[in-house]
């Protein structure tokens, strides 16, 4: 990554994701009765596991809400997760005051209009490629691996190097 993309990064405790079009690659399938079905990627599972042990709080905040996105959030272990949200901000201003926290040490990463509030007031905003261009103007960062696809691993990825925790992290995997 970058250095400038890394000192931005540098200061982030807390991060708030989208779902469709960030974790999925907002595809909306639907069975034979019409409920949802979602696909996830186990990178972007990883990765977020790895933020939890470097102490980085992850808030999902999205504006749909399905049974399989509760199931794959609870399987994560997390356990911030807002669902059928219209305005996103409220929301983030909400858990920042609940943890004490201000918008320099928070990154988001979304992909439509409904983020672009959040993704604004960020030190760090992300985007994935396929993101809205409003989305996209504004980010610091577009991943290179898609929604779905390991986009969420990417972001995991820059803020466990730029807190320093990514090669400690690497190294007790690998023993």
């Amino acid at each position: 990554f970058p250095t400038e993309l890394l000192l931005k990064a540098q200061s982030v405790s807390l991060v708030f994701l989208d779902v469709d079009g960030v974790f999925t690659d907002g595809g909306l399938y639907l069975d034979g009765q019409g409920e949802s079905i979602k696909r996830f990627h186990t990178l972007d599972g990883m990765g977020l596991q790895l933020l939890k042990e470097a102490g980085v709080t992850v808030v999902v905040i999205t504006g749909r809400d399905s049974a399989p996105l509760r199931q794959r959030l609870t399987a994560l272990g997390l356990e911030r997760a807002f669902f059928g949200i219209k305005d996103k901000c409220v929301v983030a201003e909400q858990v920042l005051r609940e943890m004490g926290q201000d918008w320099s040490h928070a990154a988001a990463m979304g992909d439509d209009w409904p983020d672009l509030p959040v993704l604004r007031r960020c030190a760090l905003a992300v985007a994935p490629p396929l993101a809205q261009a409003e989305v996209s103007a504004v980010a610091h960062h577009t991943t290179q691996a898609a929604g779905g696809a390991g986009a969420v691993r990417e972001l995991c990825d820059l803020l466990l190097m730029a807190s320093g925790h990514y090669a400690t992290l690497l190294h007790e995997a690998a023993q």
